[in-house]
């Protein structure tokens, strides 16, 4: 988690996510519960001096069903007590791989693989900085175009 900064990713993922082959991004197969995972994970961010998660997932998770998934509408609930302290987005899931894709160009990219068997489970963490948020960063560059000195 040091080395892991601002713009990297921890994505944690359900067994049948693909392994991706750009050379941003790395697998590692976890043999755990995603949930289990999920807290580890999250513990290490909240623990951290430096990071804070953006957390997203698939917007297709509300609308899987027990019939075809069985086991999904329990595990959305413990999903949702476990996210309950972070704000979520919820995207479609083709437009997270492409995130991800996107991210792994310039950054790494984490995979947590575990053993979940249920759809559209994913949980893609984008990192953070903890110590300077968007707001500062705004404020800074409206100093600095006062200033005459325009950044990025």
């Amino acid at each position: 988690m040091p080395l892991l900064g601002h713009r990297n990713m921890i994505l944690i993922v359900d067994s049948a996510y693909p392994l991706q082959s750009s050379p941003g991004i790395e697998t590692i197969e976890t043999n755990a519960p995603q949930l289990e995972v999920l807290h580890h994970v999250l513990n290490m961010i909240d623990h951290s001096v430096h990071l804070q998660p953006l957390i997203a997932m698939d917007a297709e998770l509300p609308f899987v069903p027990d019939d075809d998934a069985p086991g999904v509408a329990a595990f959305r609930t413990e999903m949702a007590d476990v996210l309950r302290p972070y704000p979520v987005q919820s995207s479609p899931h083709e437009t997270l791989l492409g995130m991800v894709d996107k991210t792994s160009a310039h950054y790494n990219v984490l995979v947590l693989k575990t053993t979940m068997t249920l759809p559209y489970t994913s949980v893609f963490i984008t990192l953070d900085c903890r110590y300077w948020g968007a707001d500062a960063e705004k404020r800074m560059r409206a100093r600095m175009a006062t200033a005459g000195r325009v950044g990025p």
